[in-house]
């Protein structure tokens, strides 16, 4: 049965369930790992899923594709992402496959996968794909073990994270998979944790579990206030990206957190670099060379900002999005668990809120993420690159200009970006200023060279 090309992303595989993945595309899929994996050592492959209703029926056909390789499966059951990351830095296997939708729709599933300690991205996304064009497959009689890892997991991270006072949260799993561990983690620690969404629902009958976007953080915000928590933690359905409400109910960015834990692991680590992505706040490199570190743009992207930090020796990682990577005392992957344990640490150890230390740090103004739509997946490449062959629009010298995801432009008082989404069809902008006026400014130049460009701009 053919298999469609469209479903090999820039860093995971995703697609419609029984329509892009079907029984037997995954089963292929898993072939594919497994063939990948033993050809660079490696026979053993951890395996999770999160809670959507079609976890179970792809995971069957992972694994039946997997033992027909020769792979030997460590199968850990429902799970957050991240617990398939601790698996492979920690158990007797360096590769892994979650399957998990992420922040997409109920009616999507996907592949998040580790090959031998890399997690894949690019070409080594299209390498799965061509052998299986190319019926490239190791063939053997692989076996399958079930682990319980949670308890082991949860011990791991309460060796590392010492509270100075207890602390009251509000968690918000959204009906995601983190629901089943992120209270029980908090608890462990002395936190006292009130429940939102908890119960794993792969229908999301409550909000869609996407903590970038506000629509999805009402009710955890109602709470907060209501409860008199110290903040809240609201996870994306996998548990690989946290969203942070502050006591008083705002929303803190993961930029501006990235800065906060930044000082905190340059306080101990002078000279440390710190990765971020381009979607990022300009003033989150001046704040982290101010403190002494050495700050790094990286693509958007989970599996780019981990390749950039093995590449550099990077102590942190971060993008707008919610993915953190600590490399300090963890293992340098995304977990929004850990995160959120690091934050209680710090917040732990001052007798400010929330709120009134988030209120120090430096502050901008700026827009979400606006999205411009496309018809079909693809057409956001397109655009792109038509864009970015036309960049003549920026007549500012002291203008500095950025390529390495879409097109970002640093100007001294603000910037923009436009950059293609990898998983949906539209593209995605951001601006930030020093004051309302630069910003209307940055925002008219980008509408001239969009609509110069064929591209609506009626969303922004």
């Amino acid at each position: 049965m053919p298999i469609s090309q469209s479903i090999f992303k820039a860093y995971d595989i995703r697609g419609i369930v029984a329509e892009q993945l079907t029984t037997e595309s995954v089963k292929l899929i898993g072939m594919a790992v497994g063939s990948e994996s033993i050809a660079k050592g490696e026979r053993g492959v951890v395996i999770g899923r999160d809670g959507r209703l079609s976890g179970i029926e792809l995971m069957n056909a992972l694994k039946e594709g997997l033992k027909l390789t020769g792979c030997h499966i460590v199968d850990i059951g429902m799970v957050p992402t991240p617990l398939v990351y601790y698996a492979t830095y920690t158990k007797a296997a360096t590769s892994g496959v979650m399957i998990t939708g992420s922040h997409n729709p109920p009616e999507y599933n996907g592949f998040k996968i580790v090959i031998a300690g890399e997690t894949l991205s690019g070409e080594r996304i299209q390498a799965l794909y061509q052998r299986i064009q190319n019926n490239n497959f190791a063939t053997g009689h692989g076996t399958s073990t079930k682990v319980d890892i949670e308890q082991d997991y949860r011990d791991r991270i309460a060796a590392d994270i010492k509270l100075d006072k207890p602390l009251h949260i509000v968690v918000d799993a959204g009906n995601g998979v983190a629901g089943n561990i992120a209270p029980k983690l908090f608890e462990q620690l002395g936190v006292k944790v009130t429940k939102l969404f908890c119960l794993v629902d792969g229908t999301f009958p409550n909000h869609h579990p996407d903590p970038s976007k506000t629509a999805n953080l009402k009710d955890i915000i109602k709470a907060v206030k209501e409860t008199g928590a110290d903040m809240g933690f609201a996870f994306d359905g996998d548990g690989d990206r946290l969203g942070l409400i502050d006591n008083k109910g705002n929303v803190i960015w993961a930029d501006r957190q990235m800065i906060l834990y930044s000082r905190d692991i340059l306080s101990r680590n002078k000279n440390a670099k710190i990765v971020f992505d381009v979607k990022c706040s300009s003033l989150l490199p001046k704040d982290i060379e101010q403190h002494g570190g050495e700050a790094i743009m990286s693509r958007t992207g989970h599996s780019f900002i981990k390749a950039k930090l093995k590449q550099t020796g990077a102590l942190l990682g971060g993008e707008m999005s919610g993915h953190i990577f600590f490399k300090e005392r963890w293992y340098g992957f995304d977990d929004a668990l850990y995160t959120g344990a690091r934050l209680l640490e710090i917040l732990s150890k001052t007798t400010q809120t929330c709120e009134q230390v988030f209120a120090e740090l430096p502050d901008s103004i700026n827009t979400p993420e606006i999205n411009i739509h496309f018809d079909q997946q693809g057409e956001q490449f397109e655009a792109m690159d038509k864009l970015a062959k036309n960049v003549d629009f920026i007549n500012d010298d002291n203008a500095e200009i950025t390529l390495i995801d879409g097109v970002r432009v640093d100007y001294p008082n603000g910037w923009g970006l436009v950059r293609p989404s990898n998983t949906t069809p539209c593209l995605v902008l951001r601006f930030e200023a020093d004051d309302e006026k630069t910003l209307n400014s940055i925002q008219d130049n980008f509408r001239v060279w969009l609509s110069n460009n064929g591209i609506s701009t009626k969303d922004f």
